[in-house]
């Protein structure tokens, strides 16, 4: 329902289970043809209630005609398999790299949004042959600088057995509770969240086992500190952050900017946009990824 024209539903299996990815595979695109010479680009959705690839479906069919688009749901989210178990960083780090190793057989450009990002600068760290540039969206590890969201008050709260899953299936997997989220935790200004916004985030909330990846992720499981480890990146980046990103605000951005600028080569400020500027705006985004595209195809030199 919610795929756009063109693109087609594929998988790979990882450690975890299967991997559903979709990728432009007929008209107007008609993929198959001509793949083998496109640049792949590959889009990572952030993490939320009912969070998967419908999150960047306004933004990559904008490139299917000039690049080869692979955008997956990860796993524990959308279509991809739900394993029963208390997710960890580790899990997403290992199955990024392993989607990364099955899907693309040369460095890639990868545009990925929030805690993925984050997870995605450390893939790339550790495996920097997988990549040739990044390309991210408020990319925070949610306990950068010694802020760790595993000890609010909220995260304390789903912490505690049965409590957890009630919360859950009554507070997020719901039409109510998707919007609400939408509005106090992605959006800037709420009159840019329509309908199939909403239905999109809560057919992925509703799929069985689909609370153990967000309640991972509610309660901090998936927090860590990314100022620890972004002085280790050498990936070419460039981001872009909503100014009104709620608990991960732009100033945190500027800082990893200043602490490595020869990796980072790019911040982009946006105002009055929240979490998800490629829903909130999507052609906004565009603009900026296809200006980052153009600066970090260029020579070391000309930066």
């Amino acid at each position: 329902m919610f795929q756009p024209p063109g693109f087609e539903q594929r998988s790979v299996i990882t450690s975890l289970g299967r991997m559903v990815y979709y990728t432009a595979a007929s008209s107007p695109w008609q993929e198959d043809t001509i793949s083998t010479e496109k640049e792949t680009l590959v889009f990572l959705h952030g993490f939320g209630g009912g969070s998967s690839a419908y999150e960047w479906s306004k933004v990559y069919p904008a490139f299917a005609s000039e690049y080869r688009i692979i955008a997956p749901d990860l796993i524990g989210w959308g279509r991809s398999e739900h394993p029963a178990r208390d997710y960890k960083v580790e899990d997403y780090v290992t199955t990024i790299r392993e989607f990364l190793q099955q899907t693309c057989q040369q460095a890639v450009t990868v545009i990925a949004s929030s805690l993925t990002a984050a997870f995605t600068i450390r893939v790339a760290i550790a495996y920097p042959e997988l990549f040739k540039s990044l390309i991210l969206s408020t990319p925070a590890g949610l306990s950068d600088f010694g802020e760790d969201y595993s000890r609010s008050f909220f995260a304390q709260i789903v912490k505690v057995p049965l409590v957890d899953k009630l919360l859950y299936s009554t507070g997020i997997a719901t039409t109510n509770g998707i919007r609400s989220f939408l509005v106090e935790r992605q959006f800037a200004q709420p009159s840019r969240i329509y309908e199939e916004i909403v239905e999109a985030y809560l057919e992925s909330a509703q799929f069985p086992n689909a609370e153990y990846a967000a309640l991972s992720f509610v309660r901090g499981d998936l927090c860590f500190d990314l100022s620890l480890y972004i002085q280790q990146l050498t990936t070419p980046t460039t981001i872009f952050w909503g100014q009104q990103s709620q608990f991960t605000g732009p100033e945190i951005g500027r800082r990893f900017a200043q602490m490595n600028p020869r990796a980072i080569q790019m911040f982009q400020q946006l105002d009055n946009v929240g979490l998800t500027p490629q829903l909130e705006l999507p052609a906004v985004t565009i603009g900026l990824i296809r200006k980052f595209l153009h600066l970090l195809n260029q020579s070391p030199e000309q930066y």
